[in-house]
């Protein structure tokens, strides 16, 4: 008469949810495996042995008491067949909607964890009266219209066909909505190397305005405009700026003049006085003494260079 009975499986029931045998805490249940009758309390009618979690399903071995009527006349029916069917009470633990626990035509989140608490023998499976879930130790009513804590699946998720989803794709992507996956991906192929390259010339712009600003900066620094020990300072303030905002900051700041120039101004290079050197343009200035012009008597050299050149330094 103890004939094995599947109590439930991973498989999508009449309400639209999933509960994931793997995730099902049978130890509470173990300790009082007592059978109901249609999951009402009160109606025990037997008790349930050799509980198996395994392939995905729970199965166990039901065993009527006949303490009573009720569980007298249910071994008959269960013995002859009309009554032949159990159902679970879960208690809720975690749900979740991520697309490896949904399968189609699911409404609802699947419980990927849940604790057993009770198991009937029901005359129809997975109706209102024959399948009970709770959350919280609030009891779910899963039909449309009831009181279900747990939300309803986002339609995109659970009812487009590929078929709609590969027409929608390929509107989205401009192409006709007779296109076939080949040219979906044909056209996803070819918007990724577009973005591929995109990235590289934004890559190669960055590192064209990073040369510039390290330039003008080692340019300042050698016009004395900005100290050595300030290049990654400014370098860093030219990338929040921009190029062309740190050239007129740059621009802005006056050379820095050592203290001797300000006891002789003159410098050894000459500006036409006495018994120094004069010079009319930047080429007879000799080479050895061009940086140091440069460095000492800036506004000399930029005389000269005009002079040289016909516009300013």
């Amino acid at each position: 008469m103890n004939k094995r009975v599947r109590l439930t499986n991973d498989s999508l029931n009449s309400y639209g949810y999933r509960v994931l045998t793997a995730g099902v805490d049978i130890s509470q249940y173990q300790r009082n495996p007592v059978v109901l009758y249609m999951h009402t309390r009160g109606q025990i009618v037997g008790i349930l042995k050799d509980i198996q979690k395994e392939d995905d399903e729970i199965t166990a071995e039901i065993v009527f008491d006949e303490a009573t009527d009720l569980s007298k006349r249910c071994k008959k029916q269960w013995e002859f067949g009309s009554l032949r069917m159990v159902s679970i009470g879960f208690d809720v633990i975690e749900t979740s909607d991520a697309p490896e626990h949904i399968i189609a035509g699911q409404r609802f989140p699947t419980v990927v964890k849940s604790r057993l608490y009770e198991v009937s023998v029901v005359d129809i499976g997975a109706n209102d009266d024959a399948i009970k879930l709770r959350k919280n130790g609030k009891l779910m009513t899963l039909g449309d219209g009831g009181d279900c804590p747990l939300p309803p699946l986002d339609n995109k998720l659970t009812n487009k066909s590929p078929q709609m989803e590969l027409k929608a794709l390929a509107l989205q992507l401009g192409l006709p909505e007779t296109a076939d996956e080949a040219a979906v991906n044909a056209q996803l192929a070819k918007l990724k190397a577009a973005e591929e390259e995109a990235a590289t010339l934004r890559a190669d712009k960055e590192k064209l305005e990073e040369d510039a600003i390290t330039a003008a900066v080692d340019t300042a620094i050698a016009e004395r405009r900005l100290a050595a020990d300030k290049k990654q300072q400014f370098v860093g303030l030219g990338k929040k700026l921009g190029l062309a905002d740190l050239k007129s900051t740059l621009d802005a700041m006056a050379p820095m003049v050592k203290p001797s120039q300000l006891i002789n101004p003159a410098s050894t290079h000459a500006t036409g006085g006495t018994g120094e050197k004069s010079y009319k343009k930047l080429s007879e200035v000799p080479a050895e003494e061009i940086e140091a012009l440069k460095r000492d008597n800036e506004p000399e050299y930029r005389r000269l260079y005009k002079a040289e050149y016909g516009f300013d330094y």
